[in-house]
């Protein structure tokens, strides 16, 4: 495979763009830093179509990342191959407004093989490729510059490792017949509106006491200015505000500014800043939540003890399941999906749809039926059904 030098300008880069535009599939990924800022700076791009590769520095002086862009998110005949790529595609749109399409990561995939429930990078290289990962340039600076050699090569091997594990899982998948199973996972990683930072929706993320409309109003126009906030200063959201702070200013409200300085998580100068008379302009302003905005309540009905008892049932069965198929249980069911099939819900499971039905909700449902039961055997748990039609052991 051909490595190429660090590229800098744009010519270079839209003469590789062009030449991968092509390829069956190019494998990506990035470098970037979020530590002290609200948006993520990519600091480096790194790209293979299992032929060549090259990094390339988006720090560069006038350098135009357009032909990469286009590339990822509008030529349909590239498979776009990442690894664990939720944040990549997040820098991705929040600089494009669009996401990269077809896509395929091999995390997900590798759940749909094997019971790796969330396989680092480096487990991934060492199983599939047989060798170690230097992981000593994985936490350096990538924002500055000159690069180092040892950081370059790191980066590079970063995709010139996935493209040469891609063809060998795809082999394994259709040998095992579990691609259709992935596709609905994929789409998800490219949908658009997972990535759309929308701030009045952002209090939906925070762990809120009740359901009072009041204190959702207030804590949803706190978290949409809190988010604002943080944009506008490019800093992390939590340097503004901690989510319990929020919360908890949300179900108890200041009268009056000077009231600030006694809200624990905030500093005494809130009393008498901006910052301070804007959140309590916000607060003054908040409405209550209309009802169509109240958070939907947990299907089915409290658990209760015997209901957690049969929750418990159900992941046993999914792990004894899991093992069988030998793919990660993460992929087959959720646990508050058990949760609510325990407590009666039936309708809006992914459980009981497709695939996720044909190799495990049929069992979990006569299970919360009363139409299986488990049982030990020769030191060994099976799974027996009501009328003693044996059904697969473990």
């Amino acid at each position: 495979m051909k490595i190429h030098d660090l590229i800098t300008d744009t010519a270079a880069l839209t003469a590789l763009c062009d030449r991968m535009a092509s390829a069956d599939f190019v494998a990506v990924d990035t470098e970037f830093m979020r530590e002290s800022t609200y948006w993520p700076l990519l600091c480096l791009v790194q790209i293979s179509d299992g032929k060549e590769a090259a990094a390339i520095d988006p720090l560069a002086d006038g350098i135009d990342l357009t032909p990469l862009l286009d590339l990822l998110t509008d030529n349909e005949d590239v498979l776009k191959i990442f690894h664990a790529g939720g944040q990549d595609v997040e820098i991705i749109y929040n600089l494009t407004g669009k996401t990269p399409h077809p896509i395929f990561d091999t995390q997900i995939a590798m759940m749909a093989i094997s019971q790796s429930e969330q396989i680092g990078y480096s487990n991934l290289v060492e199983t599939w490729l047989n060798f170690s990962v230097d992981k000593g340039a994985r936490f350096t600076d990538w924002s500055r510059r000159p690069l180092t050699d040892r950081q370059l090569e790191y980066a590079i091997g970063d995709v010139t490792h996935l493209a040469e594990i891609f063809p060998r899982m795809l082999d394994r998948l259709m040998e095992t017949g579990r691609g259709e199973w992935l596709n609905v996972e994929m789409e998800k990683l490219a949908d658009p509106e997972h990535y759309r930072n929308d701030p009045d929706e952002q209090w939906r993320r925070i762990r809120a006491q009740g359901r009072k409309p009041d204190v959702l109003g207030r804590l949803k126009a706190l978290a949409a200015w809190r988010e604002i906030e943080a944009q506008d200063k490019d800093i992390p959201r939590g340097r503004i505000m901690r989510d319990e702070t929020l919360a908890d200013i949300a179900a108890h409200p200041p009268r009056q500014q000077g009231d600030l300085a006694k809200v624990r998580g905030l500093s005494n100068g809130w009393k008498d800043n901006d910052i301070g008379k804007r959140l309590m302009d916000v607060l003054s302003a908040a409405a209550p939540l209309p009802a169509d905005e109240m958070p939907e309540r947990k299907r089915g009905t409290p658990l209760g003890k015997e209901g957690a008892l049969v929750a418990d049932l159900l992941k046993l069965l999914l792990k004894i399941r899991s093992r069988e198929i030998d793919v990660a249980s993460r992929l087959i069911a959720r646990s508050d999906d058990l949760e609510n099939l325990a407590a009666g819900a039936r309708k809006g499971l992914p459980l009981l749809e497709g695939w996720r039905y044909e190799q495990f909700g049929r069992d979990a449902l006569d299970l919360v039926e009363g139409k299986m039961a488990f049982a030990v055997k020769d030191g060994r748990i099976t799974m027996t059904r009501v009328d003693d039609r044996p059904v697969p052991t473990v």
